[in-house]
């Protein structure tokens, strides 16, 4: 079975029910739109509040868009980007793309305009679909994409180098193409973050999209009642492939446009959520405004809510004690996975396991794992090596990167580039980046380590530990630290909270400043790097 297979079945068992609500917090005050109106959309949707989208419209929208794909030549082999910010339009688009048998290749709107033309061409992409925030990047590469048409534009008045994708699709077929389609069937182009240079362009078949939705069912019991609110991006894998989840159960979902604490809340009370997925900055943010007293949390109806998981990043076991003081009755997980494994779920703790938080947990449904010296071998219990994962979500390949390809997939195994321990009960611990290990006088240091420990201080928000240059020692650690609102600490005060890790784990430098996150909620560490390589700054001995 396809993921268009569930859609299809879905819209024939539930037919006029409401599947997807968009809701636009920052439009303020202006008029909702059901589902009755939205066939006859033309405006531009993020002049309202809310709209609503029933199962039947989601399959139609995704067979209009996919017969006009086919009537333009394009079809299996073919390539489709989506360059779209969070809509109603976005899942139905990538569905009929996946109609086709063409490949989706979702992109980042964080992306420049020279990002978006390197993603482009990389992937080979035959057609674009995008939104009113991206005219002006895609119109200066214009001219150097002439590869890629049709162009079309989703919402607002259409520019002249593309064509109405709402007047577009008018004309053509509600059924769905028949079009064969298999598990072993390319479906999508992921890019990865990026965080290292250009993005590598990631290939995913059908059966590992597949995988993704019974993973996260099995993992969190979505049913018919369960209603998922998806903040994040949907170009990721992460909120996307958990509400795959719901739309395998056909339960409905909400796409919330914005991550204030109030509109996160106020969403999930007016929307009666069941599940929400945060990232951590998200959570801090919530956890910070009910702290400060700018949040009641009496003001929301909140009793729906039955779980909130995180994922994307290393989760500080302080924050997931924190919610639980104000959420004592929900459920937590923490999910673990990476674009190369189809998003999260390859390892997650369980929402039986929150004794356990500060591990990532153990291998999810359908998955293995296991920790690997730099030979392949095993590592010893206890011992740190690299996380690899082996399941059916794992990527087909780096496209067109054979090599970069080969470093990673051994024998069907998955290389993270994540370090990782095993504690004696088989729960895996998250150490570090690979790459971010700081090697100091000799000693490995781990900088997902210390920052957990320095979440624990109360007035840290956010922290990012990093390795700067050093004559003496190689490398030494450097501590940037983003203060919460309202809070005063000097670098004598994370010395002297300090003083409880070994020495040489401590930083040797205290650099109080903003700690840049991407969009699904990565610490930017290398352009911390690049940040404080260049500057010049006083380096703060640790001498106790």
């Amino acid at each position: 079975m396809v993921i268009t297979e569930v859609l299809a079945r879905n819209a024939q068992l539930y037919g006029d029910e409401v599947c997807l609500v968009g809701v636009n917090p920052d439009v303020g005050e202006k008029r909702e739109v059901t589902w009755r109106e939205y066939e006859l959309m033309e405006t531009n949707p993020f002049e309202h509040s809310r709209r609503e989208m029933t199962w039947q419209q989601f399959d139609r929208h995704a067979n209009r868009f996919a017969n006009l794909l086919l009537s333009r030549g394009i079809g299996k082999g073919s390539k489709v980007a989506i360059l779209l910010m969070n809509c109603l339009e976005w899942l139905p688009i990538y569905f009929g793309i996946l109609k086709t048998g063409a490949i989706a290749i979702p992109m980042n709107y964080r992306y420049t305009a020279e990002e978006i033309e390197y993603c482009l061409k990389l992937a080979e992409a035959d057609a674009l679909v995008f939104g009113p925030e991206f005219i002006g990047r895609v119109e200066s590469i214009i001219d150097r994409i002439p590869e890629v048409s049709p162009r079309f534009f989703v919402n607002g008045t259409c520019p002249t180098f593309a064509e109405s994708y709402a007047q577009s699709v008018k004309g053509y077929s509600g059924k769905a193409p028949r079009v064969e389609l298999s598990e072993e069937d390319d479906a999508a182009i992921y890019f990865s973050s990026g965080t290292t240079g250009f993005p590598k362009a990631i290939l995913h078949d059908h059966r590992s999209i597949m995988s993704s939705a019974i993973v996260e069912q099995a993992h969190h019991g979505q049913n018919r009642d369960d209603n998922f609110m998806c903040i994040a991006p949907l170009y990721h894998t992460g909120g996307k492939m958990h509400y795959f989840g719901s739309l395998l159960s056909g339960s409905k979902g909400v796409l919330l446009r914005g991550t204030r604490p109030e509109w996160i809340l106020k969403a999930i009370s007016d929307e009666k959520v069941s599940i929400i997925w945060l990232l951590v900055p998200w959570a801090q943010d919530i956890l910070e405004a009910v702290d400060r007293g700018d949040i009641k949390l009496e003001d929301y109806d909140l009793g729906r809510l039955r779980l909130m998981h995180i994922g994307a990043q290393p989760v500080p076991p302080s924050l997931v004690h924190r919610w639980l003081q104000y959420f004592p009755h929900h459920q937590y997980d923490t999910d673990y996975g990476l674009t190369e494994s189809v998003g999260p779920g390859c390892v997650h703790l369980g929402v039986e396991n929150v004794h356990k938080v500060g591990a990532i947990g153990k291998p999810g449904h359908q998955w293995e794992a296991k920790i690997v010296k730099e030979s392949g071998e095993t590592v010893a219990p206890g011992e740190v090596g690299e996380l690899a994962v082996r399941g059916p979500g794992v990527m087909r390949c780096y496209y067109r990167d054979p090599q970069a390809t080969a470093e990673v997939l051994k024998d069907g195994w998955l290389l993270t580039g994540d370090m990782a321990r095993e504690d004696e009960d088989g729960f895996l611990y998250l150490v570090d980046r690979k790459k971010d290990v700081i090697i100091s006088g000799g000693e490995n240091i781990y900088p997902v380590q210390v920052e957990d420990y320095l979440h624990r201080h109360e007035a840290i928000k956010d922290v990012a530990v990093i390795g700067l240059p050093d004559e003496r020692l190689g490398e030494i650690a450097a501590a940037v630290i983003q203060l919460k609102r309202g809070h005063d600490c000097t670098e004598e005060d994370i010395l002297e909270f300090c003083t409880e890790l070994p020495r040489y784990k401590r930083p040797r430098r205290i650099i109080f400043d903003s700690v840049p996150r991407n969009a699904t909620g990565k610490i930017d560490k290398p352009a911390l790097r690049k940040k404080y390589n260049v500057e010049s700054l006083v380096e703060v001995e640790t001498t106790r």
